[in-house]
Parts: C-alpha cells; structure tokens; sequence
C-alpha cells in the first residue's frame, strides 16, 4: 500500500546503549507525505532514522515485504476471523488501544452515532484519491520555531548563517519544483515579520543591522523567484500577491532601501524637473522589500516570442527579414529581449531556481545580444555629441538605476547562469571541504548554442562581457547609507568572482575588446571622456582591469587606471547645463552637496588604484610621471597622499636590493605636497609625517635636504623646522647615512644655520633655543641668534622660555649673559605668598646662586627684581640662608678681586632682601589666619618659628618678633585655643 513500517536499531555507542526505534511512513505519488518516529526529533529535516528506512525500502526493494491495503484483507475474512483479529489486536496493545476500542464500540452499537451515517471506514495504508493534495512532508511548527530562535539570537552564534542556509534550503527545494519551497518560504516570511525588533528599529528611526538587513534582502529576492515560477498555477499567483500586499502594508516592514523613510528627502535623485511637477522623495510611493514580488506577480510567460527564446537555441529571424530595424532580433539574426533589465534578469534567476538551467541560459544570450546592440547605439549617440560635450567638461547624463547593487543583482544572475555552464564539476567534490574554505571552481569554454553560424563565443567569454558592461555602466550614487554600501558590497563580489576566472587568449581578447569599448563610451561609461558629478567611482573596478590587462596590454591598462582616478563629486565646480539625452536615460539636476556615506571608503580604494599603479610603473620615469600628475589632481585627502607617498617610499627601498630612484623621487613629491596641505591645518599626524619626510629626503640625497632646508618656509613650522627637520639634518647619522665630504657637510651646516635664524625672527620664543644650539659652532651665526634672543626678550618671551635659555648659555660657559636672560626672565615672574610650590622656584634659587657666584655687584642687581617678584616668605627665607652661608663671587670671573668675605644682612644687598622676607612673612600670617581651621594650627605654628630664624637675622629682631606676637594676640584673641598654642610656644 502507501503506507511504510519498520523498526531501526541504532548501534551502541561509547557513551550511549544500543536503541530501536518504531518508524513509520506515508507516501504518494513518490513523494513522502507524512512521518513518525519513536526517538522524537524535531527539525525540519527527517530523523536518520526515516532517512535509513527509506533507503533501505530504495535500495533493498525485494526486501520489504509488499502488502494490500489493510481494508482488502479485512474484506477477505469471515465473521469468526474478523472478531479474532479484533481481539488479537487488542489484547497485543490493550493499555493503548482498549479504551479507544470500547468507545468505538459503543459508537457502532449506536444506531444515530455519527459514524454510522458514514458508509465504510478509513485505511491509512489505502493512500489518496487522485484529487487530493500530495506534497512531500515538511513540519511547519518546526519551521517557525528554528526561524524563530535564529533571529531571536540577533545574528550572533552563526544564526545568520542557518537562516542563509535555511534560503538555500528554499532555493534547492524550488529547482527540485518542490511545491513545499513556497510554503517554507511563506512560513520564514510570517517570521520575519512578527520579528520584535523591527518595530523598535522603527521607533527608534535606526536602520536595520547590516546582517539582518541583507537576510531582508535574500527573502525579498526569493519571493521574486517564487513569484516568477514560469509554470505556478494562477490561484497560486494570486494567493501569493494577497499575502506579500498584506506584508508589505505593515508599517513595520523594512523598505526596500534600507531606511524607514528617516532620510532628508534628497533632491539629487530628482527626475527631470519640468513643468513643475518635480518629485522629491516624498511624493515617490513607499517601496518595501516585497514590492519588486509584487511587481513580479504581473509579469507573464506567455510572450510568443519569449516563449521561443527560452524553448529553443535554434530560434533566429528568417534571412530575408535581416534588413532594416527590428525590434526582436539583432542584424546578425539572434534574437533580443527587450524588457527593462533587472527584470529580464530576474527572469533568468526564476528559470535558474526552478530547474530550468537551459532556457535560464537561452534567455541570458539574448539579454547579453540586446545590451551589446544597446552599447553599439550609444556610442554612436555619443560620437554626434562628442564635441559639445567635451568642451562642456561635464554631463547630466547618467543612469539612475545602477544594475550593480541593484536589489535584484542583475549582473551576478547573468554572471552565474552563464559560469555555471561552464564549471568543471570534480568528481565526489563537494562544494566546500571540511575544512569549510570553498576551493575556486575550475571552469572550460562551452561554445554558445546558436542557430546562426558559429559565433565561436563561450558562456565563459560571455560572463567576463556582461560582467564588465554591469560593472562599467555610468550611473548615479543611489541615496541612503544601506544603498550605497550595497553598491560596494556588490561590486566586490562581482570582482571576487571575476578573480577565478583564468584569463587566457580568449578571455583576455573579450576583457581588451570590452574595456576599449568602455573607454571610448562617453558619458554612457562610468570611464568614458565625460560623466556625471555624482557618478559612482570606478575606482576598485579600475584596479581589477589593471592588474588583469597589465601583462597582456600595459598602455591600455595605464589608459583606463588614469581615466579612473578621477572623483568629481569632489571637485566644486558643478555642472551645468543639460544635454538632449535618448529616452533610457535621465537627466540628473545636482541641487548640493550630496550625502556620500561611503565616501571614506571611496577615497581609500581610489588611493588602493593609484598605489597600484606606483608599484607597477616603478623604474619607468614616464609612467610614473603621469601617475603622480594624476594622484596630484585628483586626491584631496592629506592622509591618503601621505600613505601613498609611505607605499612609494616602501616600494623604491626594499631591503634586498638598491633603491629605486624615480620612485624615491615620487614618494619625496607627494610628501612634499601632504606638507604644504597640512602646513596651515591641524593634523595630529603632523610630526610623523615631518619626520617620514626628513627620512625620505635623507635616502633621495644631500640636494633633497638642502631643498627642504632653503624651502622650509612653504613647508614647515618654525618649530618644526628647527627642532625636527634641521635637528635631524644635521644629526651625526644622517652625516653618516650619507657619508658626505667636508664641502657638502658645510653646505648643509650653512643652510641648517641660515634656517635657524630665520626661524628665530619669526618665532623666538619656540625657535630660539634651537636656533641657538644650531649655531654653535659659527660664531657670527651664534651672536647673530643672541642677539635676536635679547630682542625678543623684553616683548615676546615668557620667563620659562628665557629661564631655559639662560641655563642653556651657563652650560656654554657665559654665565654672564646667562645672569643678563636670568634677569630679564625675573622680569616677567610673579610669585604670591602661597606659591611656595610654583614650578619656577628652582629657576629663581639657579638665577640667585648664579648672581651669588658672579659677585657682589650682581648680586645686589638681581636682589631688587627678586624682591619685586617673588611674595613668598619662605622662597625668600631660602635665597636669603643661601647667601649667607659663602662668599660671593667664587665663579672667579678673570680680572675681578673678591675679598672672601661673607656677607651682612645688615649691609646692602642683603638688608634689603631680610626687610622683604620679614615683611613676607607678616603678610603671609595674617593671610593664613583670616581663614585657618583648627586641623592647621601645628602646622602654622611650625611656620612662626620659621618665621622667628629669619626675625633673628636682624639686630634687633627679637624685639620685632615679640611685638608682631602681641599684636596677634590682640588681634586675634577670638581663636582662643591656637593663642593658647602661640603662648605656650613664644611667651
């Protein structure tokens, strides 16, 4: 019958006993309708258990006994058999059976039950009626609850990858003409949509996470795949179009350009606004990833000639018709599919999922034989406009929908139809190894089945076509964030897949042919003469060509790489005017500045292009030429320039050989200009760069670095010029990188000088410490930079700046015009009563000991400014001990006589000095008191005492001290317990 029972054992295992399972299955029409099985699994593929029955009921036909329905057996037996069977049948499962026996008992005994108005019973082993429904068997409530999991898990723990694979599973379940694939897919659908978080995303105006949104866009193809099915029923149709409209007017489902509709309205994208009816994003119809199903469920099969293409490879226009213009074939007889692409695309794509790989190909050559008769019409439109368009620089043709990113991915349906025919299948290979890396396919040429003469093409020849026309097309940046990196995602792909294709003779022919044809294609060509302000870039395009021409055809490969550079979007000017345009194409009126939000990424693959190319052209002086001038026009990021500049250096250097000298010479070129672009604007890459470029100017030789050195003005900060670029220049292993002769050494020295003065002038209090250690070793250079310093000292100088100076020239062994900066700088310092941590005291106690050690007559120079400056009593206290301790004038300066006496606080200078530090130290009491808490008191009683030393230095000090105590005490006799503390300790 149709009905299959069996028991499977399971062997033992290390860990687990040997099992037996009770399996059983139905079957109709070769399809398994239903299954059971003992070990209770739930997924939504079958047990290995019913997997193992069914093979062996395959394999082992001859084996399983074939029985007639249960109900013809019955049917033979008498009275006395049956009721013996009965009983037999219930005492072998009586737990189960016994209480379903006896209602079903009393139901027969029951004249009016509702079984007895039924004639006959039902046999599950006796299969279906002809009418009934038969699909294989497929656990729906399986299906909801994995979908379910996986997306619950937010694209983490590779759920991303089971729902892919759970699309793959749709995929081969519709080119098996599985009729469980739509149902499957239905119940995915149903899932996605009931997804929590799509309302959140909403709410919040988010778009939706980069890998749920590409799981969005997989269903929404597949729905177009489903809804194509050339041989669905129309009921089928219908019932599909009723489900994906009640999706796709859920506010929650995601559109189809990756937003919810939160995007500015961008009027870039507008079409031609005439007559007043411009239409901006707000009045164009809501699109939602099941529009282009939607869409697809009007579309038919049943266009005769269409119906031709796809049933034959013989189909071509009788001879006589070959004359003159023809809507349905080409001049050479072949015929043309003229629908608007993508969806003459996704047609092939529904051939290909449904199991229909040849006229999935037949309809694929005529799509290829129509944009082929398409680029020959263009270029013939371009040649009449050639002139006036070249002379406009600019043009507002371009195509608003891109095919490559393109929701429906047009370019990789025909890609891989075409490849697909022309794999080399390996024996028992898997699509992927074990270890999960998926080898690259090996493909042949297949020669094209054509019933006109032999065309000698390929399905290969013809995938590396089309694949270059999509990629090659000039079009329009799509709006939106999730759009435009589709864009890239998709043209990455494509070029992946191009990369396993070995390019021999013939391919190399179609990959010449195509890319001249894409050079000479005007403003229909993303590397045509003219395009678009905001064409999409060729840029990663470009660099695939070049390394695929390079070997076989250098100048066209330089040709297309320099047309490529170019980023107008980024240039200012923008164009203007509008051109008469052929009705497939529109007219594009920039408004402003679009939102570019992959131009980041832009920028760095147009850098990838150029570097490229550096590498190539490396020795050959003219190419390199030619890049640089393009690099220079067309870049306008410092930091992409800076990194190409470090790739050329990279390059013209390697460690195993000599250095390439054209190279070196264009990577010192562009790092000259980063310096002249980054030179007035902030860049925190700055100092690095100054240096890569003292580096590459060292490796170029001592003429680069006299440039840069006579130069530095247009290039370099003061500050950087002095204390990075000439510091390094004249440092002892560039001398030796360079082993240079004497002459040179003193060019480089005159020039470094030269720079340090100048440098000094234009900013003394960065440069002229430089400046000065710069110019050590000339004399006149070294008065010359001492002078400037004095100059700029009363004006433009804060005391650290000549403090460090100072030292500087101690340490050179001229204290005295050290003591003359030291004096300045205390010109310029002001220290309060509290200061007594300020970072300068350790200069003021160097400026003292210095006038200290000169003599008596600096000394009582330095006192004056010292007192004026410094209000903190125990810095004062310091100098003051510190003087009185030696002798001044131990420097021993030549020609001056010191008696090697110690000094008087009574006589001038210090007398001076102990009247302000007393008077400090009574100023900075009162001020400590007027706001002291009890936590302070032993700490400022520690301070009277000192205070008390320094009274003592004076003749009659301890009668100045005494009295400054009582008159804290009248003062302040409100703070009871610190005077108690001030008597105890003073009196």
């Amino acid at each position: 019958g149709f009905h299959l029972s069996g028991t499977v054992t399971e062997p033992a295992t290390a860990t687990e006993p040997e099992m037996t399972y009770k399996v059983a299955i139905s079957f109709d029409r070769c399809k398994i309708t239903s299954v059971t099985c003992g070990c209770g699994n739930k997924d939504i593929f079958y047990c290995a258990h019913v997997v193992a029955l069914s093979l062996y009921r395959i394999r082992k036909p001859d084996q399983v006994k074939l029985r007639l329905p249960i109900s013809e057996t019955l049917f033979q037996m008498n009275r006395d058999q049956l009721q013996k069977f009965v009983q037999y049948l219930i005492t072998a499962h009586h737990t189960e059976v016994l209480p379903t026996a006896q209602k079903l008992a009393d139901e027969i005994l029951s004249s009016n039950s509702e079984i007895n108005q039924v004639h006959g019973a039902p046999d599950p082993t006796a299969g279906a009626s002809i009418d009934d429904e038969n699909c294989w068997h497929l656990d729906e409530e399986q299906v909801r609850e994995q979908v379910k999991l996986f997306l619950s898990q937010g694209g983490y723990y590779g759920s991303g990858k089971q729902l892919n694979s759970m699309f793959a599973k749709v995929r081969e379940m519709l080119r098996m003409r599985d009729s469980n694939g739509a149902r499957m897919l239905t119940l995915i659908t149903e899932q996605f949509m009931a997804d929590p978080r799509l309302s959140l995303w909403r709410q919040q105006g988010t778009g939706i996470t980069e890998k749920c949104r590409q799981l969005w866009d997989e269903l929404g193809a597949l729905w177009v795949c489903v809804v194509l099915n050339p041989h669905c029923k129309l009921e089928e149709k219908s019932c599909w179009l009723r489900q994906l409209r009640k999706w796709g007017e859920m506010d929650v489902c995601p559109l189809e350009d990756g937003n919810y509709g939160n995007e500015l309205p961008n009027i870039t994208n507008a079409l031609t606004q005439s007559s007043g009816h411009s239409q901006d994003s707000l009045a164009r119809p809501r699109r939602t990833v099941f529009t282009r199903a939607i869409e697809g469920c009007d579309l038919h099969w049943q266009d005769s000639h269409l119906q031709r293409i796809i049933s034959s490879d013989f189909y071509v226009s009788p001879s006589y018709q070959r004359e003159g213009e023809s809507l349905l074939f080409n001049s050479q007889g072949q015929p043309l599919w003229l629908e608007h692409v993508p969806t003459a695309c996704a047609r092939v794509d529904a051939l290909r999922s449904h199991g229909y790989p040849r006229e999935a190909l037949r309809l694929t050559v005529a799509i290829i034989n129509t944009l082929r008769l398409q680029q020959q019409r263009q270029l013939e439109i371009y040649k009449h406009q050639k002139k006036e368009l070249l002379q406009r620089g600019a043009t507002t043709i371009t195509n608003l929908e891109g095919w490559v990113g393109h929701p429906l991915n047009p370019i990789g349906c025909l890609f891989l139809t075409l490849t697909e025919a022309c794999r080399l299948e390996e024996e028992n290979c898997l699509e992927i190894s074990d270890t999960g890396d998926s080898k690259p396919p090996v493909y042949q040429h297949v020669p094209v089945a054509t019933g006109s003469q032999d065309s000698g093409e390929s399905y290969l020849s013809l995938a590396l076509e089309v694949a270059l026309m999509g990629m090659g097309q000039q079009r329009v940046m799509p709006e939106g964030l999730y759009a435009q990196d589709k864009v890239c995602r998709n043209e990455e792909q494509i070029i992946a897949r191009l990369q396993d294709l070995e390019l021999d003779p013939v391919l190399v022919q179609t990959l010449r042919k195509q890319c001249i044809l894409l050079l000479e294609g005007g403003p229909f060509s993303g590397l045509g003469e003219v395009i678009h302000r905001e064409s999409v870039p060729m840029h990663t395009f470009a660099k695939y060509l070049f390394s695929a021409l390079l070997p076989h055809d250098a100048d066209l490969a330089y040709k297309l790489a320099l047309r490529a550079m170019r980023l107008p979007v980024l240039e200012t000017t923008a164009p203007s005017g509008d051109v008469t345009h052929p009705h497939h194409l529109v007219s594009v009126v920039p408004s402003r500045y679009p939102r570019w939000f992959t131009l980041g990424h832009l920028e760095s693959q147009q850098c990838e292009l150029a570097s490229t190319m550096l590498t190539a052209a490396k020795g050959d002086m003219l190419r390199l030429r030619t890049v640089l001038e393009a690099i220079q026009k067309n870049i306008h990021s410092s930091s992409l320039i800076f990194k190409l500049a470090q790739d050329a250096f990279k390059i013209a250097t390697p460690a195993d050989s000599n250095s390439d000298t054209t190279l070196l010479n264009v990577a010192l070129e562009l790092g000259l200009q980063v310096m002249r672009m980054t030179l007035s604007t902030l860049n925190w890459r700055r100092r690095e760069m100054v240096r890569w470029l003292v580096t590459c100017a060292t490796e170029v030789g001592v003429r680069a670095l006299v440039s840069i050195l006579q130069s530095w003005y247009s290039l370099f900060t003061p500050t950087e010029a002095t204390s990075i670029v000439a510091a390094t220049v004249m440092s002892h292993n560039t001398i030796l990188r360079l082993s240079l002769d004497y002459p040179q050494r003193e060019e480089l020295a005159s020039c470094a000088r030269t720079l340090a003065l100048q440098c000094a002038m234009k900013d003394p209090q960065n440069c002229a410490l430089s400046a000065l250690t710069l110019c050590e070793k000339d004399h006149i250079a070294f008065e010359t930079a001492y002078q400037i310093v004095i100059d700029a000292a009363s004006t433009g100088m804060t005391y650290t700046q000549l403090f460090t100076i100072a030292r500087y020239m101690e340490h050179r062994g001229y204290p005295l015009r050290a003591f003359k900066l030291a004096s300045l700088a205390m010109t310029h310092l002001n220290l309060a009563y509290n200061q007594d941590t300020h970072p300068a005291i350790n200069d003021v106690l160097w400026a003292c000991a210095l006038s200290h050690s000169l003599g008596k007559n600096e000394l009582a120079a330095i006192i004056p400014l010292v007192v004026k400056s410094v209000h903190c009593a125990t810095v004062l206290s310091d100098i003051l001990r510190r003087c009185t301790m030696t002798a001044p004038g131990l420097a021993g300066i030549p020609g001056r006589r010191n008696s090697g006496k110690l000094m008087s606080t009574d006589k001038a200078p210090l007398r001076q000095l102990l009247d302000a530090t007393i008077s400090a130290y009574i100023n900075t009491t009162h001020s400590r008191l007027t706001h002291i808490s009890p936590r302070h008191y032993g700490e400022f009683i520690e301070f009277l005492s000192k205070a008390r030393e320094t009274f003592l230095l004076a003749q009659d000090g301890h009668i100045q001290f005494a009295q400054f105590i009582d008159n804290l005490k009248q003062i302040y006799k409100g703070k009871k317990k610190l005077m108690l503390l001030v008597r105890e300790r003073f009196g």
